[in-house]
């Protein structure tokens, strides 16, 4: 098979379809770029949830003086009951699933708090009004419904709070957002895959006399084909090329100098290493697809 003839072939069919092999080129770079940019949101989610997971506490707050919770009839926690909580986290049913445990004073929650505050809340802010708390750092933060089950409900414990459950909604919240970009790729996919086709089609009634000829000489049909293959291989290849430079410009310019600077909480972004591991796959899907609809294409048409 003489490939120098087969290239020329398909460079010559590119040509000759010009419009069309733009319009592939177009719907497959943004079909891929929204393929890769799922990609790197639901690898920014396992990112934020491994770092979250890692460091959400389960707090236990302790009854305060004014306090309405059933286990708070008696008032403010005594220290008998601090140190029930306390013996209860040191014992051999809890400890083998505790990684630390933080204690914080009624002074030491009010100092922090109008750390955050404005000064003006000093004024009608006070200790008593804060609990005393244990923050607990779990080996495993899945099993936080062991310590909740462990302390709800003791005399003296206003609430047990699992700091995760606060972050759920903003994950739920980002996982759908990625599979409506996933829904968009597929159908800008599946768009790509039917143009790829067409143009294949188009290409091959445009050379009809051509292939008849190759024919009538006992051209092989693969040695038909491959051209045909080559020419949505190359468009294709050319649309994943440009949504591969997107995903780094997403990364860089959108990810890097854009949202790291405005929003401090999430401390743990993808990086543009994590953009040239999604490159590969997004160039890898682009051939396939492209490959397996043009060869498809051809041959019906060959058959017809």
């Amino acid at each position: 098979m003489r490939i120098g003839l087969i290239l020329s072939e398909a460079l010559s069919g590119l040509r000759r379809n010009a419009s069309m092999v733009i319009s592939v080129v177009l719907v497959t770079f943004v079909s891929l770029t929204f393929v890769g940019s799922a990609m790197l949101m639901q690898m920014q989610i396992g990112t934020m949830r491994d770092y979250w997971v890692d460091r959400a506490q389960v707090s236990v707050s302790m009854c305060t003086a004014l306090s309405q919770a059933a286990t708070c009839t008696g008032g403010l926690a005594t220290d008998e009951q601090v140190a029930e909580v306390q013996a209860k986290l040191d014992g051999e049913a809890l400890a083998p699933l505790i990684r630390s445990v933080q204690f914080e004073t009624q002074q030491e929650a009010y100092d922090n708090a109008l750390a955050l505050l404005p000064d003006d809340y000093a004024s009608f802010l006070t200790p008593e009004q804060f609990n005393e708390s244990f923050y607990i750092n779990l080996v495993d933060q899945t099993q936080s419904d062991v310590i909740i089950e462990a302390f709800q409900g003791m005399t003296g414990v206003e609430e047990v709070n699992d700091q995760l459950q606060y972050l759920e909604p903003l994950f739920s919240a980002l996982t759908v957002a990625t599979y409506i970009a996933i829904g968009i790729a597929v159908l800008m996919l599946v768009a790509a895959v039917l143009l790829i086709a067409t143009t294949i089609r188009l290409s091959a009634y445009a050379r009809r006399r051509e292939i008849g000829i190759m024919r009538l000489v006992g051209a092989s049909n693969r040695f038909i084909q491959t051209p045909f293959i080559l020419e949505g291989v190359f468009a294709a290849f050319i649309g994943s090329v440009l949504a591969s430079g997107a995903v780094l410009a997403i990364v860089h310019f959108g990810v890097n100098d854009y949202l790291r600077a405005r929003i401090d909480f999430v401390t743990t972004w993808v990086r543009v290493e994590d953009a040239w591991l999604v490159i590969p796959v997004i160039i890898g899907i682009g051939i396939v697809l492209a490959a397996l609809s043009a060869g498809f294409a051809i041959r019906r048409w060959l058959r017809a």
